[in-house]
């Protein structure tokens, strides 16, 4: 199982972080999280319930993540086990994850897929995104994994989608032309870009796309490395 301790800083202010696995008597506060980061109109019936939650402890608890600042959870990350096809991508949120339950992990998987993660609003700004990002890093290095790999929302597409396609709005984020609140904090994560997938979930900001970005295990070898 995994826990750290490090320091966080929020401007001036310097704060204890704890990253660990969560727990059963966690639930209620990874639901509140969840309430704050996808308020209304965001339908309650698609945020976490206590049935899912408790799905991802049982399958694969070493994926179950997640961060408190003095004591109070300010954010979370869930992973699942897969093996993708390297030569076709093409999947969707729903499929994968089975609908967020992760009864689809595979235990034998090299690939540690981002079922979700979400911080707090009132915790934003101190970089805890990152950090749960490299906890999941870390589980890659440590069980010998190929990579850590999921599709990323582009919710600052909606701006542009008149103008420009997705492909083509991916690009100029990529290229630093544009930036997008989540592609251009996972690219800050290390995260690289593998394929544009289409009808990944049902979201209206990113077109229903998403861009899913790796980041591969530096301590093995690749293919076509």
């Amino acid at each position: 199982m995994y826990y750290k301790e490090q320091y966080v800083f929020k401007g001036e202010q310097i704060s204890k972080a704890i990253i660990r696995n969560y727990r059963e008597e966690d639930f209620d506060a990874l639901i509140n999280i969840q309430r704050e980061c996808f308020p209304p109109p965001f339908p309650d019936e698609l945020l976490w319930n206590k049935k899912q939650l408790m799905s991802h402890l049982d399958h694969y608890p070493e994926g179950a993540l997640c961060i408190e600042i003095e004591g109070e959870l300010a954010g979370s990350l869930t992973g699942m086990l897969v093996d993708l096809d390297s030569e076709n991508h093409s999947h969707n949120w729903e499929e994968v994850t089975d609908r967020g339950y992760i009864t689809t992990h595979e235990p034998d998987g090299k690939s540690f897929y981002i079922v979700d993660i979400g911080i707090r609003p009132s915790f934003r700004k101190m970089d805890l995104g990152k950090l749960l990002l490299q906890a999941a890093y870390e589980r890659v290095i440590e069980d010998r994994l190929e990579r850590v790999i999921g599709g990323g929302r582009m919710p600052g597409y909606k701006r542009f989608s008149k103008e420009m396609t997705a492909s083509q709005y991916a690009e100029k984020v990529l290229a630093g032309e544009l930036k997008d609140p989540v592609i251009t904090f996972l690219m800050r994560s290390g995260r690289m870009p593998v394929e544009l997938v289409k009808d990944y979930l049902d979201d209206e900001d990113s077109g229903n796309y998403a861009l899913l970005m790796e980041w591969k295990n530096p301590f093995i070898p690749h293919e076509n490395e």
